[in-house]
């Protein structure tokens, strides 16, 4: 992992996407391409069972300090307060929210989570690690 640069104290502007979870290599973190009952890294090569995927936490950002603007990412377990559990458990919470609807309101509940992450994080002052 990169070691932090320096430190910039910030405001979240907006989310860039809704997409807060993805399958993650447990080698190297990248994202895992999934079928039905197989994952397979591009990058290093692993691959395993589609029910044994890992996933990560990735959240993309417009943050503004004084003076500019930025796009930037924040992934992993940094994140796990924020949403007050790892990014597993909410995986495996949409995946069973999903089941239990019958995925007729995938849509409502990917805008329900949505709005819950934008209404912790935009406005909200928070110092980044570049």
């Amino acid at each position: 992992m990169n070691s932090v640069k320096g430190l910039l104290a910030a405001s979240v502007i907006s989310i860039r996407n809704s997409c807060f979870v993805y399958p993650a290599c447990q080698n190297c973190f990248s994202r895992l391409i999934l079928d039905s009952k197989r994952f397979n890294c591009l990058k290093c090569g692993c691959t395993g069972e589609a029910k044994d995927a890992s996933y990560r936490y990735r959240l993309s950002l417009k943050i503004a300090d004084t003076n500019d603007l930025f796009d930037i990412t924040v992934f992993g377990s940094c994140l796990d307060p924020f949403f007050g559990i790892t990014a597993e458990n909410l995986q495996r919470y949409i995946q069973d929210f999903s089941q239990l609807s019958g995925d007729t309101n995938a849509e409502a509940s990917t805008g329900a989570l949505v709005q819950a992450v934008e209404t912790c994080f935009i406005g909200k002052r928070f110092i980044f690690g570049v």
